[in-house]
């Protein structure tokens, strides 16, 4: 289904609490890299982040980064951390978040993809058939980032409801 409007959304990914997944029945958790988790501008997590991960895996969650990117930091990042990792995923196209879903026996019911962007990770998921989450970006001070917010309001406006609070 073609929709940019996210299932749900949260002021920044860390405020997302296991409960929110197990009351969903959802165990595979894909992640959009840069914005979501770390800015584009660094490579070390905060401590913050850190402890977001932990109470994941220790709620027996599966993570999986499932970025656009091609760049080294993405493997890198996961492999130090623990986490799973798809890059060139091309979002919003599906293939890779299908391809991921498959190689953790997941269904989309037991899947949702957490973002910062309405035009790559919200259609993608939405496409996908598996819940979207967005994010306010942790970093959108380029030029290209700000414009694409503007673009990204209305949709946003829309979402108003779907607002979770912590």
């Amino acid at each position: 289904m073609l929709s940019l409007l996210p299932k749900y959304v949260f002021s920044k990914l860390t405020d997302i609490e296991p409960k929110f997944f197990k009351s969903l029945k959802i165990d595979l958790v894909f992640l959009d890299f840069d914005n979501t988790m770390l800015p584009y501008t660094s490579n070390e997590p905060t401590k913050e982040l850190l402890s977001w991960l932990d109470s994941m895996k220790t709620a027996g969650l599966t993570l999986c980064i499932v970025s656009n990117s091609h760049k080294q930091r993405v493997p890198d990042f996961a492999e130090k951390y623990g986490v799973f990792c798809v890059t060139g995923a091309k979002k919003p196209r599906t293939k890779g978040i299908c391809e991921a879903m498959k190689r953790f026996e997941r269904t989309k019911a037991q899947t949702v993809l957490i973002g910062d962007q309405i035009y790559t990770d919200v259609l993608g998921a939405n496409l996908a058939g598996i819940t979207s989450v967005i994010v306010k970006s942790i970093h959108n001070h380029n030029f290209w980032l700000k414009l694409r917010h503007v673009f990204e309001v209305p949709f946003l406006a829309m979402a108003k409801n779907r607002r979770v609070k912590r």
